[in-house]
């Protein structure tokens, strides 16, 4: 008989849930689950300067404040790494409706917008479409909740 087999049902239902929360609760930046690379590996810079969502290369990366970034090329890596928070996403790439509601959620790299210089990133097009209708309040909103809920 095994050690997995003699623990409580309630103990293996406990665990078995834990598996099941998603890894980005308490997160700062944005990477998902069992990974260190935020915002699904995308180039943030890009957004600002292709205008699109564009995959960074595993060739260039760097560490910034806790996860690793990648680029498209060395000059949009140039670009973070001289002002990260120019081109870094708000909210630390977790959704911009959900963290305006009090919440950390996965983000779609192709569901964004750039607003007055800064970068929002969404979960999904129906998402953003809700944020855009109301986005000055929801951005207020979620500039409250940040404090609270964009921790380590």
């Amino acid at each position: 008989m095994s050690n997995v087999s003699r623990l409580p049902r309630w103990a293996l239902l406990a665990a078995g849930l834990m598996l099941l929360t998603p890894a980005i609760a308490g997160q700062k930046i944005y990477t998902g689950w069992f990974s260190d690379v935020a915002i699904q590996g995308y180039d943030p810079v890009a957004y600002f300067t292709l205008g699109q969502p564009t995959k960074g290369s595993p060739d260039h990366t760097l560490t910034w404040e806790g996860a690793t970034w990648r680029f498209a090329n060395a000059k949009h890596q140039a670009l973070f790494e001289a002002t990260p928070d120019r081109y870094a996403p708000q909210y630390g790439g977790h959704c911009a409706y959900a963290v305006a509601k009090g919440d950390l959620v996965k983000i779609d790299p192709d569901a964004w917008s750039i607003v007055d210089g800064k970068l929002y990133l969404n979960y999904n097009a129906s998402i953003q479409a809700k944020w855009e209708a109301r986005r000055p309040a929801f951005i207020e909103q979620a500039d409250a909740q940040w404090p609270k809920i964009g921790h380590d």
